[in-house]
């Protein structure tokens, strides 16, 4: 909501416009005021919205036309002012002012003032005041609504400015349609989905607790029992199926938004609109939906507890058969109050953990937000803001430390890893991250198209980390490994090769030769263990290759067989601490140290490598003597 008004008057001369503002600012009728009052503020603390007013004046001379259009260009809203004695000041708003401020190409809301009903007498009535106003409000959208005032009495001065000053901050154009006396789209979508987030046990209904924890996040002020009876009776009286025996449906919610607006009422439905984020044009704000968040460079961002607690309820929520599982029309139910699923152009569900029939599971559904949350962070607080987060979205979030930090420590005290995946076509990359999942192993090859990501939960002594593994496919890996930003996110590099292929160790190798990669922190895998093993066409073994760099032997795996050897503990704990699986000569040139790490060989290297990361000790040992 705007914290300023500027309020501009228009209207033929001798009608009272600078009268009007006099009396409103003295309280008191003078009769002599200058043509043209200069600019009045007035603070917002005598203000019932807490905000600034500028009231400005105009004069309709021929001499001051230039002035009055800038003015009217600068106007939040105008107040056209004619005299009730003389027909023709107000035969002239629709033939005159109303299109000349459309000319100008403003649009703003415009709220008509008959002045001087002091004139009739004892009754200041207009018994025909609506008959009168309503088909210029007919033809000019614009026109919010019609006061009449006497700046000599004084009578309904003050309301004059009240109205203007509503007309901007709560104005009914974007609610309501005036001449149909319905509810516009954007508006019903907008309660609908406020509806919904209310709806805390997703029964179609508002019951008296929901109706209660609704006043006071909107209205910070619980209704009581007589009058939630009250409100329900009103609507019973005018739409028999908006109340039924456990509360208030979504048809009489929407109902008694229009009865407010009907009223006159439109700080009510601005003021619930707005405490769910909602802008003047009836869209979500931007500061609602992406709060700003300073993330330093090489950092990431995890969901913080509060996050996985939202998430959780939430999944529970509609979890509606209870079966540990949302399947196709819960997930559709769950995102019913947002723009949709936001992982829709992905391989989702494929992504994470489900039942055999594809729901997806408590633990694949915080995975999912664990991935989502590291990979694009600004989205999980759109989504939380969707959802209905009560609070700071950004308390859902926590900004981790940075990696060349954790690398330097050699030790991290992050939750959620992120894993890149490289290899030759055909070595098993894909089949390797759907059996992460444990989805079930095809023989057919399908080339990857585009990045797909998958992410499961690792226990790690008894804590619970989360594993992404990414693979781009041969069509964007360059693009990945030049791209310096994108490699500082990532926490390791697993390179596969196929072991029944003689070409598929030289295509890893090339490209850490190529792209320079010995500051990641890197493991080799094996696949295809159930198959015979060949000799690589390359100068040296993977063996010695990998002994060389001073890092472990490859580990040999088996999805089809279903023998991943730790592979995936394994992983989370090189990520854990990055310097055991660093090469150690770009350890030594960056730190300047002179340690050799020692290596275990693949047998029994996931026991030792989980627990010496933990105590910080050695992971690996060479199987030649120490140096």
């Amino acid at each position: 909501m705007r914290r300023d008004v500027r309020i501009l008057l228009l209207g033929d001369d001798g009608v009272g416009k600078s009268t009007l503002i006099n009396s409103l600012i003295k309280e008191s009728f003078v009769a002599n005021v200058q043509h043209v009052l200069p600019e009045i503020t007035i603070p917002p603390e005598v203000t019932p919205d807490n905000v600034t007013t500028h009231i400005v004046d105009s004069s309709s001379r021929p001499e001051s036309r230039e002035i009055q259009a800038t003015e009217i260009r600068k106007a939040h809203v105008i107040c056209i002012v004619y005299a009730i004695d003389e027909p023709a000041t107000f035969h002239r708003i629709g033939v005159h002012w109303l299109p000349y401020i459309r000319s100008l190409g403003v649009n703003v809301p415009v709220v008509l003032v008959g002045n001087k009903i002091d004139l009739r007498g004892d009754d200041v009535s207009n018994k025909r005041l609506e008959d009168e106003v309503v088909p210029l409000m007919n033809d000019f959208k614009e026109v919010e609504t019609c006061v009449e005032c006497s700046a000599k009495q004084p009578l309904n001065v003050s309301e004059v400015f009240y109205f203007a000053q509503k007309a901007v901050l709560h104005p009914t154009a974007p609610l309501y349609d005036s001449r149909e006396h319905v509810l516009k789209p954007a508006c019903v979508d907008a309660l609908q989905r406020i509806f919904n987030l209310c709806d805390l046990d997703k029964d179609g209904v508002l019951d008296d607790d929901e109706l209660n924890e609704f006043q006071r996040k909107c209205f910070n002020a619980p209704l009581q029992i007589q009058e939630l009876e009250a409100v329900k009776e009103v609507v019973r009286e005018h739409e028999p199926d908006g109340v039924n025996d456990i509360g208030l449906t979504e048809i009489g919610f929407l109902f008694l938004h229009t009865l407010f607006i009907q009223r006159g009422r439109l700080e009510t439905t601005w003021t619930v609109l707005r405490q769910f984020g909602y802008g003047d044009d009836l869209t979500l704000r931007e500061s609602f939906l992406c709060p700003r968040v300073e993330i330093p460079v090489d950092c990431s961002v995890e969901l913080s507890p509060k996050g996985y607690q939202f998430f959780t309820e939430l999944f529970q929520v509609f979890d509606k058969d209870k079966d540990s599982a949302l399947k196709k029309s819960e997930l559709e139910a769950l995102f019913k109050t947002s723009p949709g699923n936001p992982w829709a152009h992905t391989a989702f569900p494929q992504t994470t953990i489900t039942t055999e029939l594809g729901a997806v599971t408590l633990q694949g559904f915080l995975a999912q937000w664990s991935m989502t949350t590291m990979l694009d962070y600004q989205l999980t607080l759109r989504y939380l803001a969707y959802l209905g987060f009560e609070g700071d979205t950004t308390t859902a979030i926590k900004v981790t430390r940075p990696r060349k930090i954790d690398r330097r420590k050699g030790k991290v005290q992050r939750n959620v890893f992120l894993c890149y995946v490289f290899g030759a076509p055909k070595s098993g990359k894909t089949s390797l991250l759907r059996g992460f999942l444990d989805k079930p192993f095809s023989d057919q090859y399908e080339p990857t198209a585009r990045p797909f990501a998958v992410v499961n939960s690792v226990e790690i002594k008894g804590a619970e980390k989360y594993l992404v593994m990414e693979e781009f496919g041969t069509q964007y890996e360059a693009e990945v490994l030049q791209n310096k930003k994108k490699l500082d996110k990532c926490d390791l590099l697993c390179f596969v090769f196929d072991s029944s292929d003689v070409n598929s160790f030289s295509y890893v190798v090339n490209l850490r030769k190529q792209y320079h990669l010995d500051h990641l922190p890197s493991v080799f895998v094996a696949t295809k263990s159930d198959s015979d093993l060949v000799l690589q066409r390359h100068e040296i073994q993977p063996d010695v290759y990998c002994r060389n760099l001073g890092l472990a032997a490859p580990i040999s795996i088996s999805v089809k067989s279903r023998q991943m050897a730790d592979l995936f503990n394994i992983l989370t704990a090189v990520a854990m601490c990055p310097s055991i699986a660093t090469p150690p000569g770009y350890l030594e040139s960056n730190a300047g140290t002179l340690r050799m790490k020692r290596y275990l060989t693949a047998m029994g290297v996931a026991g030792a490598l989980i627990a010496a990361c933990l105590v910080g000790a050695r992971l690996y040992r060479h199987s030649g003597p120490s140096p």
